[in-house]
């Protein structure tokens, strides 16, 4: 039997280390479909829902795995499908590569069915490389270099392949003219940045009494080196969410995540620095750094095209964390005073009071804070966590706490809804060893989480450890923008467009042969976490929670909040119980001793 070009597709993928394509099916990619079937389904395709959430999957299992995710979707509207997740792969820098098909070479032009043109629908997305295969000589070079750019480029590439192309024979490229060999591989490299650099970084830093240091995901690498110069340097250390898992938040001087998600201790640390380190981080929101020119700064960073954007910077390091930091290290002086360490720590210290006091305060049914709160000490040592977007978010960034060996992430710069469960599935996919929890809100749920249980039903019996658990806040409202109408543009809520439908999240799971747990009392609340926890398969709990309790901005003053309360009181339907739970939640901020209810 001849080899065709779908069963080289398949068979080059392999030899890339390819495991999983997560993808739906369509007949515009039925020669690969066809191929697989020969293949003994290797690599194994995973089926979703929906397309966009086989992009999510991919890069999910790219987020955790460090490994290329690859994604499969048919012509035209499967096509188009994808670009939410492949945005989301974009704006994280996540080497992913989606494989789409096409109408057949006969028809295109011809206003044929499912004809889009890809190349320019693809052109923002996968702008590092989208290409088309149109002879069986140009597969290996187009598919090697989509992979490689995705990995050297963190991004996503797309290869597409008109339908009739798929059912060709194979036939590899010749030693001729205008013929393109191709190789498999890639060498492992570092980058550096030159000593004369990394010397007048190592100047500032030293010549700075006040140092923080913010740390994103691209310091995953140099957990330990990051520990050593903090320690040298006496610095606090706040993360971007998409750094969260970087460092444990045991250690005293961590001040947790930063922005209007973040921690009162990280915003302090930026407002009273006078020296600001920032790693693999390319955080977006100004107003939480330093002041501009109060503040020395030095930035590390792998990408020289994301250098020197977010804060006028003296020296910029162009290079890998953990070789650059390796190089500082030995120049960092570490005889300086604590007393600005003390500081950070303190502020950590009373923060993690602040937010037990918030956990604690009652509620109607359930203060959400305090579900994530009872859900932190019950996280497996070795859990990978997935968060959706939404007032889930905050309670995600503020009450868990990344211990060594935990792992979290989500769509830290795209922030679209709907993620949470479909990275669930992939990080599943990724480490089928590994318990994990994914953190949703009931419009996420609602969204695209419902259909993706279904996804985690068919392919439970394939994980070694059977345990996904998908926490919802069910507070039957879209929360944070809610919230944000409220606090940045001092309307009340508009209930046409905020209220949710009450959906029997439990009961759904429980249909599909899963577990489903309701937890509608605080007393239930830890009893609920620790039953899905303890389940032999996947496991949905939800909780009825309070949507009048705020998520407080960290830089949030008396001032404001009275503004926003009076806001509120013109017109907003909840607005006494949300002004009510709003000052008592800014109050522990300021009481001593324990919760004041």
């Amino acid at each position: 039997m001849s080899t065709k070009v779908s069963d080289h597709v398949l068979e080059r993928l392999r030899a890339w280390g390819v495991d999983h394509v997560f993808g739906y099916p369509g007949d515009g990619i039925n020669g690969l479909l066809a191929a697989w079937g020969r293949a003994d389904n290797r690599p194994r395709f995973v089926q979703s829902r929906h397309e966009e959430m086989s992009a999510f999957q991919a890069v999910g299992y790219a987020k955790f795995s460090g490994r290329l995710g690859v994604c499969a979707a048919t012509s035209g509207p499967g096509a188009i499908h994808l670009l939410n997740g492949l945005y989301d792969a974009k704006l994280d820098h996540v080497p992913v590569l989606a494989i789409v098909g096409q109408t057949h070479r006969t028809a295109m032009g011809g206003s044929y069915q499912q004809e889009v043109d890809l190349h320019t629908l693809y052109k923002d997305v996968a702008s590092e490389f989208v290409e088309t295969v149109t002879v069986p000589e140009q597969l290996p070079n187009v598919l090697d270099r989509a992979i490689r750019t995705a990995y050297a480029r963190r991004c996503p590439t797309a290869v597409i392949i008109p339908g009739d192309v798929q059912e060709l024979d194979y036939s590899p490229p010749t030693h001729a003219f205008k013929m393109v060999p191709s190789s498999l591989g890639r060498s492992e490299w570092t980058a550096i940045p030159s000593e004369e650099s990394v010397r007048r970084a190592a100047e500032i830093l030293n010549s700075g009494d006040k140092v923080a240091i913010l740390v994103g995901q691209g310091a995953a690498g140099a957990r330990a080196e990051v520990e050593r110069l903090a320690e040298l340097l006496g610095a606090g250390v706040a993360k971007a969410l998409l750094g969260k898992d970087v460092l444990s938040d045991e250690l005293p001087y961590v001040t947790g995540s930063i922005g209007l998600l973040g921690t009162r201790p990280s915003y302090e640390l930026m407002r009273d620095c006078d020296t600001l380190l920032t790693i693999g981080s390319s955080f977006p929101y100004s107003q939480f750094l330093p002041e501009f020119g109060k503040a020395r700064g030095v930035q590390i960073d792998l990408d020289p095209h994301m250098v020197g954007m977010r804060y006028p910077y003296e020296v910029n390091l162009v290079g890998d964390a953990k070789a650059t930091l390796e190089r500082l290290i030995p120049l960092i002086d570490g005889e300086r005073g604590r007393e600005w360490f003390e500081t950070v720590c303190d502020n950590v210290r009373h923060w993690r009071d602040v937010l037990e006091r918030r956990a604690e305060l009652d509620a109607d049914p359930v203060n959400p804070e305090y579900v994530a709160r009872a859900l932190d000490p019950l996280l497996p040592a070795n859990a990978i966590v997935t968060c959706d977007s939404g007032s889930t978010a905050n309670w995600y960034a503020r009450h868990l706490t990344m211990r060594p060996g935990m792992r979290g992430s989500l769509s830290g710069t795209l922030a679209t809804m709907g993620c949470a469960v479909p990275y669930a599935i992939g990080a599943k996919f990724a480490h089928p060893d590994r318990p994990v929890v994914a953190l949703a809100g009931d419009g996420a749920m609602q969204m695209n989480g419902l259909a993706e249980m279904i996804t985690a039903a068919k392919y439970r019996d394939l994980w070694e450890d059977p345990r996904l658990v998908v926490g919802v806040w069910n507070n039957r409202d879209l929360n944070q923008v809610t919230w944000e109408l409220r606090a940045m543009g001092g309307a009340p809520s508009f209930e046409p467009s905020q209220e949710l439908p009450d959906v029997q999240y439990a009961a759904f799971a429980r249909s599909l042969g899963l577990t489903g747990i309701r937890v509608e009392k605080p007393e239930d609340v830890e009893a609920g976490w620790r039953a899905a926890l303890e389940a032999d398969g996947p496991a949905v709990v939800e909780f009825l929670t309070d949507p009048a309790v705020p998520p407080i901005p960290p830089h949030a003053t008396w001032e404001q909040m009275e503004a926003t309360a009076a806001a509120l009181l013109r017109g907003d339907p909840d607005g006494a119980s949300v002004v009510r739970q709003g000052f008592k939640a800014k109050m522990q901020e300021f009481l001593p001793g324990r919760a004041r209810k």
